[in-house]
């Protein structure tokens, strides 16, 4: 009775359009493009996406080829679309509390920042390595745009409101050294994860320190990166 009633739903004459059929349906529909991409962040996560054909995200789903093609119109907008989902999943985790001083505000966003890249291993890694030397186009833009949403959280905190060259250069370099970090962690796990936080905000002291020396606004906010706690 329920799969003939479903069946005509689909001409639309024995259903009504927000009929919780519909929606289920829907529902369902959805469910099996995110396990489609799911899939497919957990095979790009771990081999070079050049090697990993329909195919293999078909397989790793439990799907038929027909069912992905259903979906996506091939593998590149498979891709894009699966690097989508783990950079929204990125830049929806909360900002660091207000009231925190500079230096506990860096510590809350790491830890925010390990969380994701621990609790969606292969969508976090997937993307970073969707970036790497040559890659351009939308995946590109994609594995920037998160860069840039980070840096952007990070001049807010610090605070810099238009950070100049030298200092541009020294966060961006500091964000490099986490995003390698953190792959390095989940390919390994051989560093406690705390521990590795503490040193990567350290090492933010240190870069600055550096960048200081050679810069009056590295010099600024590494003062107040020091003394406001």
């Amino acid at each position: 009775m329920g799969a003939r009633s479903e069946a005509a739903g689909y001409g639309g004459a024995r259903e009504r359009p927000d009929s919780g059929v519909t929606r289920r349906r829907r529902l369902g529909g959805d469910r099996r493009r995110d396990e489609l991409m799911a899939a497919a962040l957990e095979l790009f996560g771990a081999r070079d996406p050049d090697d990993i054909s329909i195919d293999d995200v078909a397989a790793a789903a439990g799907a038929s080829r027909a069912l992905v093609y259903h979906y996506f119109s091939g593998k590149r907008e498979l891709r894009v679309a699966a690097l989508r989902s783990a950079a929204a999943g990125l830049e929806r985790r909360p900002p660091p509390a207000d009231g925190a001083c500079p230096l506990d505000a860096l510590a809350g966003a790491l830890a925010r920042y390990f969380d994701f890249a621990e609790e969606h291993a292969a969508g976090f890694t997937a993307l970073l390595r969707g970036g790497g030397a040559g890659r351009c186009g939308e995946v590109g833009k994609i594995v920037e745009g998160v860069r840039g949403e980070l840096f952007a959280s990070l001049t807010r905190r610090l605070p810099v409101r238009e950070p100049g060259a030298l200092l541009r250069v020294t966060l961006g370099s500091w964000i490099a050294t986490v995003e390698s970090a953190a792959l390095d962690w989940l390919e390994h796990r051989d560093v406690e994860r705390r521990a590795l936080e503490r040193l990567l905000v350290d090492q933010m002291v240190a870069t600055l320190t550096a960048a200081a020396r050679h810069d009056p606004e590295a010099s600024h906010v590494l003062h107040n990166l020091k003394n406001d706690r």
